[in-house]
């Protein structure tokens, strides 16, 4: 029931754009279909990057069913995290009826949540499915904090598979310490992910096992090529890839966070329609738009992937 094994490289988290209020099928699945032509090891549907969280049940099973779909041989995920118990277990079921390889599951919250609360979350999830399950631990999103010792409690459940801990500003030494102690409270086939867009580097040299990844979800070949190089042991080149895409990074930080950017990114390379964020998300305004469109042009961002459009 693991899974692990498909719980490495690169994780690609693609857009769900919408267009007049409702989801985009045509350049989802467009997204899809460029990341599944450019090699990534898995593909995340419906992740925080995925908007999920905006997106009723109907509509998240469409999306899982159309990620499948166009995906091809790539392994799909899917996020099912809801406010309601009852909500989750629907998206797993929706999850597997389109024929996913896992799911990504982060214990969403109003009321807050303890630890006891969301360890009888995971508990109910994987009792329900024979799906590998991701434990999704974002809290700039959520709002809840896992430690160390919850991470032990979740990773004992059957069907655990990996843990995604977020991004932090540390260097290697200090990320490698980080990344042995949660190793050292869960077991040997649990994967350790990464994200944080700007700490994958460090933190795929630093022995975590897959990079959940933003950017790699509309532009997969530079999040392909830092991990393909840190994969290799080439820790200078990944850490030397990351580092050319600096300008992108900050402006991650300075404009609101990488969903916003992304989005702008997709919008431009004409990959999402205009103003392609659920509402009431507005997206960047168009100073901000400048400054997204001159970094994708310093970097050499714009070159095509093949199996950009699908056909629905």
């Amino acid at each position: 029931m693991s899974g692990a094994g498909i719980f490495t490289g690169l994780s690609a988290f693609p857009l769900t754009p919408f267009s007049d209020d409702a989801v985009d099928e045509r350049a989802f699945a467009g997204l899809v279909g460029r990341l599944a032509s450019a090699g990534v090891d898995t593909i995340t549907a419906l992740g925080s990057t995925g908007s999920y969280a905006y997106l009723s049940t109907d509509e998240r099973a469409r999306v899982a069913r159309l990620a499948v779909e166009h995906a091809g041989e790539t392994p799909v995920v899917v996020g099912v995290g809801a406010l309601r118990t009852r909500d989750v277990l629907a998206n797993v079921r929706n999850a597997e009826a389109a024929g996913a390889r896992g799911v990504l599951l982060a214990p969403m919250t109003y009321q807050p949540l303890t630890h006891d609360d969301v360890v009888e979350l995971f508990r109910e999830v994987v009792s329900s499915t024979e799906l590998p399950v991701i434990v999704y631990d974002n809290p700039a999103t959520t709002h809840f904090a896992f430690t160390s010792e919850l991470y032990a409690r979740l990773a004992e459940l059957p069907g655990v598979a990996s843990i995604k801990i977020p991004g932090m500003p540390l260097d290697e030494a200090a990320m490698r310490e980080r990344v042995a102690a949660i190793r050292a409270v869960v077991p040997p086939h649990v994967s350790i992910g990464i994200s944080g867009d700007a700490f994958a580097a460090t933190g795929l040299n630093a022995g975590c096992d897959v990079w959940y990844s933003v950017i790699g979800g509309t532009l997969p070949e530079p999040a392909l090529r830092i991990t393909r190089a840190a994969q290799a042991g080439r820790v200078s080149d990944a850490y030397a890839e990351s580092a050319r895409l600096d300008p992108l990074w900050k402006l991650f930080a300075e404009l609101g966070g990488s969903l916003r950017v992304v989005a702008a990114i997709a919008e431009q390379l004409g990959l999402a329609p205009a103003r392609c964020l659920p509402r009431p998300i507005l997206g960047l305004d168009e100073g901000q738009r400048a400054r997204v469109a001159e970094v994708v042009a310093e970097l050499g961002l714009a070159a095509p992937v093949a199996g950009d459009r699908a056909e629905l």
